[in-house]
């Protein structure tokens, strides 16, 4: 994706396992053609697209994980919640941490999107790809913290 790089999905049928994000890296081999592969790129390049519908393998989750995940998806593109706030809305008042912990350990960085997910006190972090990855990301989508 241009400006963005090479990601990976990884499918069992059409159940989506695990997706990476695009990195700067020379590809392996082309991508596959796939549906979800021109909506990521659509996003990328910075079109408002919906991944609500892609179906997940979520049987690694727990009910709380899975309630996070569906209460995600409720917030749209260009609108930040608070870890405090998602895990309330999700029914999960003061799990906070707890949700934090989900957002480090997200499989599907932009399927669920939690880097709408921001920290009291400013941006908050974004796992290994860090910080400006995320603002990158928000910006995407007309946020800018």
């Amino acid at each position: 994706m241009d400006g963005w790089g090479i990601g990976e999905l990884l499918f069992s049928g059409s159940t989506l396992v695990y997706h990476e994000l695009p990195r700067v890296r020379v590809p392996a081999r082309p991508p596959a053609v796939l549906p979800l592969v021109d909506r990521l790129r659509a996003y990328f390049d910075g079109e408002r697209v919906s991944f609500d519908d892609v179906e997940l393998d979520l049987s690694w989750a727990t009910p709380f994980q899975r309630a996070i995940t569906r209460t995600l998806w409720s917030v749209p593109a260009g609108e930040v919640v608070t870890y405090g706030e998602l895990a309330s809305l999700a029914g999960h008042p003061n799990a906070q941490r707890a949700v934090g912990s989900f957002c480090a350990g997200n499989r599907f960085g932009v399927i669920i999107p939690c880097h709408r997910v921001v920290a009291s006190t400013g941006l908050g972090s974004y796992g290994s790809l860090g910080t400006e990855y995320k603002r990158r990301l928000l910006a995407l989508e007309g946020v800018e913290l």
